[in-house]
């Protein structure tokens, strides 16, 4: 299997409704970095659309594929959840929470009705979003003296790092993300950098 060095995310949060016999489908994307993340998104659309009847919802977090969650919230099985996570997948993205609000209109749609609301919904807020492609990171926590920092500052911007944290004091320390597919060999020339020592982190 060919490694992989990027993932597609989407950029901002989006928004789109649909509407199918009286019932309205908002439909939320967001762009998330953890479980945490997603966990704190619904909390937050729980207490904006409280009167809502189901806060139906998917997500996708990481690279390898095995990170998703997709819940129906009340609906049918397999009405909801997965149509949404479907079309997550459909653009090959990762790192996105979708969360559809359902506000019931009285009628009820059947269970071909509620895929393609959800699905609707979602694609039509997926189709809104600015599509990104970033790189993998490793995520290091490098500490240095004061005199290395030129050096250190050098390196990280040749391997397009993006940098998350910076203390720099008398005693440096930097958390940063540099690119998976040449992290190896940066890692070793700040490694090498007198007083230099890194630690593997978390974002």
């Amino acid at each position: 299997m060919a490694a992989v060095f990027s993932y597609k995310t989407i950029m901002q949060p989006v928004t789109a409704e649909f509407k199918d016999r009286g019932s309205k489908f908002l439909a939320y994307g967001y762009p998330i970095q953890s479980v945490a993340d997603a966990k704190e998104l619904l909390h937050n659309l729980k207490k904006e659309h409280p009167k809502a009847v189901h806060h139906c919802l998917a997500w996708r977090i990481g690279t390898d594929g095995t990170q998703f969650r997709a819940t129906d919230d009340g609906e049918p099985s397999g009405s909801a959840g997965r149509p949404i996570l479907g079309q997550i997948d459909s653009l090959g993205l990762t790192n996105v929470l979708v969360v559809v609000v359902r506000y019931f209109g009285g009628s009820l749609l059947g269970v071909p009705g509620l895929i393609n609301a959800y699905k609707t919904a979602t694609a039509d807020a997926l189709a809104t979003a600015t599509i990104t492609e970033k790189w993998i990171e490793d995520i290091v926590a490098i500490n240095f003296d004061y005199p290395a920092m030129g050096e250190v500052l050098h390196l990280l911007k040749q391997a397009e790092a993006s940098i998350y944290e910076q203390d720099l004091q008398l005693f440096c320390r930097i958390k940063a993300g540099i690119p998976h597919k040449h992290s190896a060999a940066y890692l070793q020339k700040i490694s090498e950098i007198r007083g230099a020592t890194i630690e593997r982190s978390q974002v």
